[in-house]
């Protein structure tokens, strides 16, 4: 067979029922991964813009004009549900008919800000299971696609009865597109995921800060030095 000849495009067309879907499914895993490559990237870019607007928060005359200023820079709403948890929880101390206010402000506090560190946390870990699942599974789905095109390359190749090297170099060789294929895949969810992992890292300690310095506004009076 001419070297010419060989490739993806006679590989696929040489290709079996097994194989086509092998590729169909490591073609879903690629859309998926860049599907949330893209959406998470353009995510954190917006929460870092919000991130960015914490100094000024500080500069308003009010906790709640504060959590009004952030509110519309804070599209992900990862920020602004701190500050209006403060500004209820300021609400509530300041009114004696609410059962809020009978209790005590700091431990209330404190577990509300938990409770929005923690659905802000789960906002930010989204979609970051499916690349690592991709990153871990997709070579091995290319694997296997290689290792049924190889099966069934050397199938023809014995029934052909040619056993010369040129006759199993071609079919071999076509069936281990499979495993690029399956690599192509995984290494930028792999890389993904780890940038992202790293990013909410740095995010979510942003996060904590910034709820330590609402408790202490709210319990304290002043934002700690």
């Amino acid at each position: 067979m001419d070297a010419s000849a060989l490739g993806v495009g006679h590989f696929w067309d040489g290709a079996d029922a097994v194989i086509r879907l092998t590729a169909y499914v490591l073609l879903l895993m690629s859309v998926g991964s860049w599907f949330l490559i893209v959406w998470k990237a353009w995510a954190w870019l917006r929460v870092r813009r919000a991130a960015a607007k914490l100094d000024e928060f500080w500069q308003a005359q009010s906790l709640a004009e504060a959590a009004a200023l952030l509110k519309p820079h804070d599209r992900e709403a990862v920020f602004s549900p701190l500050a209006d948890t403060a500004v209820r929880a300021l609400d509530g101390a300041s009114d004696e008919r609410l059962l809020a206010a009978r209790v005590d402000r700091g431990e209330l506090v404190t577990r509300a800000l938990r409770q929005r560190i923690n659905e802000a946390a789960a906002k930010l870990e989204s979609g970051l299971t499916f690349l690592a699942s991709v990153g871990a599974t997709a070579p091995f789905v290319g694997l296997f696609g290689t290792v049924w095109g190889i099966y069934h390359a050397l199938l023809g190749i014995a029934a052909s009865g040619a056993i010369a090297i040129e006759k199993v170099a071609g079919p071999v060789g076509e069936a281990l597109i499979m495993t690029a294929f399956g690599l192509a895949v995984a290494i930028p969810a792999v890389l993904a995921y780890n940038a992202f992992v790293r990013v909410n890292r740095t995010l979510l300690a942003q996060l904590d800060g910034f709820a330590h310095d609402l408790h202490a506004y709210v319990t304290v009076g002043e934002r700690p030095a």
